[in-house]
């Protein structure tokens, strides 16, 4: 027989399944609850959402209507502002016209050397005269080289409405002239200065040793008179020169030059690179050749080149400027088509030149020492030739941050920060100058600190000087850039050359997230002659795009990248009625009142070193 079945047990199981049953009813119930609680909150959210994001689009619609209703008398009364640049130019072309007019009247036997039969007579008299001596070539080759200096100017200075192509022609072919020239008298008056050897024996060696010396060039002549071989060792302590002889050349009739010159008479001429086409129409802000290094132009006119439309009205303009946008996208991959060509075409040429053995090299130097205390660099030779010291041209860039101050009426400092050195840049009126020079933080001292010199003149100096700042047309192949559109930027900084006297610019990090069209930095007021508050910096973070300037709601310090707009503010379409929001009546006067010379340098400075796109 099986086991009884306990019916008590029976019942109790059916209870427990029952409650089972109903507690999973009430938690489908409260699940459906929630479900539909979420919905409806959803929902909600949503709603509230679309709201907002509507009254955000109202919002904006009613700024770009406000915007586009007063956009034709902002670009007017910025076309009015900007008239400063043209008497700028005209200033300097007077003053061009007044130079040469006192030089015409100086009657003193100078050569202009932009007058074909003048520098002609010049190059052949000089050319006639073979019993110089080497002093008196030294005194004439100032005269020859400041009329090489003043050559090389007018090569990057003067507008392209000045200077056809002929007149680059002939002045490159003059320049070519006068420094072959000045090395073939160079190399009589050495040849002069050894038919003397006799007369000037040193007289405890025997054999000939001359030093002559300027600010320009400095001369060593070593004849080997006496033939002992005993006297293979020479030494210069004068100029800190020496050099071992092979005994075969001990006994032999040899003379040795070492001519030092503080100007490069070896590296050939660079091609000049010029504008035939550049435009100064009103909105669209075309600019004129004021160095034709200067990049940003170069690009300019490659990548947006069009015709040469006149035009009176300010809308006509902008219509133009509208139109370039649309290119802008078009071209996008006709550019990056140019570029890959570009690229070739340098690599193929610079095989070519190795190919052809034209480059410096290094072969045949040894020990070489650096004392970095002293300053002092020593090495060897094993053969004589043309030696240079030759730096990075690209060693300081990409910057790490720049800043351009007010200091005084028509004064600003400019300074910009690199991995390696802090160079600051005071500009005053039409006339540069260094200012101060860090190396790794420490101050360094310059020869060209407290030297006054036109835009043009300074980048030179400074160039030579190994303080290379100046990106040109090819920089782009070994910097990483930040890119931007060259039309955006080119607007940017002539802006900022008008708001300069009164406001503070600086560098943001934010000017890298934003895209290629626009561009980012920071903007404040500063009236005063002090130091600018550090510890309570009171920025305002701008974004411009060529057509729009608007107040970013972000700040230096916040978290992630935005381009949303301050609460309570506009967007303008130039960046002098942006800052006019909430600028002091004083700083506007200033800026209304301040020397076109002085917004022309600093904004050829700004075009120069193009701190938008290589920080």
């Amino acid at each position: 027989m099986g086991p009884k079945k306990n019916k008590s047990g029976k019942k109790k199981s059916k209870i427990s399944k029952a409650k089972r049953l109903k507690w999973l009813q009430e938690e489908e119930e409260k699940r459906q609850r929630e479900e539909e609680e979420a919905r409806v909150k959803a929902e909600k959210e949503e709603m509230e959402r679309l709201a907002i994001e509507q009254i955000e689009k109202e919002k904006w619609q009613q700024l770009e209507a406000k915007a586009l209703e007063r956009k034709n008398e902002e670009l007017e009364e910025l076309y009015l502002l900007e008239r400063c640049f043209s008497e700028a130019e005209k200033l300097k072309r007077d003053n061009g016209l007044l130079s040469q007019w006192k030089h015409y009247i100086r009657c003193d036997g100078t050569p202009d050397p932009t007058v074909a039969p003048e520098i002609n007579t010049f190059i052949s008299l000089w050319k006639e005269e073979t019993d110089e001596t080497f002093e008196e070539v030294i005194t004439k080759s100032k005269l020859v080289l400041h009329l090489i200096d003043e050559l090389k100017l007018i090569l990057l200075d003067a507008p392209p409405y000045d200077l056809q192509d002929t007149n680059t022609v002939q002045y490159r072919e003059t320049l070519l002239e006068l420094q072959e020239l000045l090395q073939l008298k160079f190399d009589r008056a050495t040849e002069m200065l050894l038919r003397q050897a006799s007369s000037l024996a040193d007289l405890d060696t025997g054999n000939m040793e001359k030093v002559i010396r300027d600010e320009n060039v400095t001369l060593y002549v070593w004849a080997n008179l006496r033939k002992n071989p005993r006297y293979s060792s020479v030494r210069c302590s004068e100029i800190k020169i020496g050099f071992e002889i092979p005994t075969i050349l001990a006994t032999s009739d040899i003379a040795l030059r070492l001519l030092h010159t503080r100007y490069d008479h070896v590296t050939p001429l660079s091609p000049v690179p010029r504008l035939s086409q550049v435009h100064a129409s009103m909105s669209s802000h075309f600019v004129k050749d004021k160095d034709g290094q200067a990049a940003v132009i170069e690009e300019f006119q490659e990548e947006y080149k069009q015709p040469e439309i006149e035009s009176n009205s300010v809308q006509q303009e902008e219509i133009k400027v509208e139109e370039q946008g649309d290119i802008e996208t078009q071209m996008c991959s006709v550019q990056k088509e140019s570029a890959d060509t570009q690229s070739e075409l340098k690599m193929k040429l610079l095989s070519e030149t190795i190919l052809a053995g034209k480059l410096w090299k290094t072969d045949g130097i040894r020990n070489v020492t650096y004392k970095s205390g002293e300053r002092l660099l020593t090495f060897s030779l094993e053969t004589f030739g043309p030696v240079t010291l030759i730096q990075d041209t690209h060693i300081n860039m990409p910057y790490q941050s720049w800043e351009l101050r007010p200091l005084d009426v028509n004064q600003v400092l400019l300074i910009v920060a690199t991995l390696f050195i802090e160079i600051q840049i005071q500009i005053k009126e039409d006339l540069c100058m260094l200012a101060s020079l860090k190396l790794n933080k420490k101050k360094h001292s310059s020869i060209l600190e407290g030297k006054w010199m036109t835009p043009i003149s300074f980048i030179i100096a400074l160039k030579e000087a190994g303080l290379n700042i100046f990106p040109t047309g090819h920089s782009h192949f070994y910097v990483v850039i930040n890119h931007k559109v060259p039309l955006v930027e080119m607007k940017a900084y002539r802006q900022m050359a008008l708001l300069s006297s009164a406001f503070m610019f600086g560098w943001s990090r934010w000017n890298m997230h934003c895209d290629s069209k626009n561009v980012v930095f920071k903007v404040r007021e500063h009236l005063t002659k002090e130091e600018p508050d550090v510890q309570n910096p009171n920025w305002t973070l701008l974004m411009f795009g060529g057509d729009r300037a608007l107040r970013l709601k972000i700040n230096e310090y916040s978290e992630a990248y935005s381009e949303d707009l301050e609460e309570e503010t506009e967007f303008h379409s130039t960046l002098y009625h942006m800052v006019e929001d909430f600028a002091s009546k004083g700083a506007m006067e200033k800026i209304r009142n301040s020397n076109c010379q002085f917004i022309d340098s600093v904004c050829h400075m700004l075009l120069s070193i193009r701190l938008l796109s290589f920080s």
